[in-house]
């Protein structure tokens, strides 16, 4: 098993047409990661893009499933086989309808919430005590139907503040990553 290397997973949908969707939310953040980490997406055989590299300091496998939001399990079972990452060095980085857009929650196991994604991994790995990221999206207006408020795109307001929020995530994540879960809890709930 590999003590110091961790596993960060982005959840979303494949293609183009997905690709500004707030269900998309976690590939955005670790595009965010990757520039940080100075480098590209290569495909694996895990159903998966990936980089290794280091985010501060940090070992790191960064990965996008390629695979639907709710076939995620697959690949990331895949992936912590393959890099041999136990179930505590894995960080999902997801969209949450509970929790007003730009909000950052982090946490670690519990239920999914309806969240299709985090079903499949749970479900795939066999427990839920991976770490979670999770970034708020907040729920959908009047009488949307909650799965079709997260396949449509962030609204023009939303998106003045997307990078910014984005940037953030990606700070919860480091935090997470160099100071443990509490101390990123502590910095990131307050606001």
């Amino acid at each position: 098993m590999s003590t110091d290397l961790w596993l960060v997973v982005g959840l979303g949908n494949p293609g183009p047409s997905y690709a500004g969707n707030r269900h998309n939310a976690g590939f955005m953040v670790l595009d965010v990661l990757a520039g940080r980490a100075g480098g590209r997406f290569k495909t694996h055989k895990a159903r998966s893009e990936v980089l290794e590299g280091r985010l501060a300091g940090v070992r790191v496998v960064l990965a996008k499933p390629r695979t639907y939001m709710n076939e995620s399990g697959g690949p990331v079972k895949g992936l912590c086989d393959f890099f041999k990452v136990p179930m505590e060095r894995l960080i999902v980085v997801h969209d949450e309808l509970d929790i007003p857009y730009g909000a950052l929650r982090l946490k670690q196991g519990g239920g999914d919430n309806g969240h299709n994604g985090l079903r499949s991994i749970t479900k795939s790995l066999g427990g839920k005590e991976y770490l979670r990221v999770r970034f708020g999206v907040g729920r959908p207006p009047g009488r949307m139907d909650a799965a079709a408020f997260v396949l449509k795109d962030f609204s023009g307001a939303e998106n003045k503040e997307l990078d910014l929020n984005l940037e953030r995530a990606a700070d919860g994540v480091e935090t997470l990553l160099t100071s443990g879960l509490a101390a990123a809890q502590n910095e990131f709930h307050a606001t």
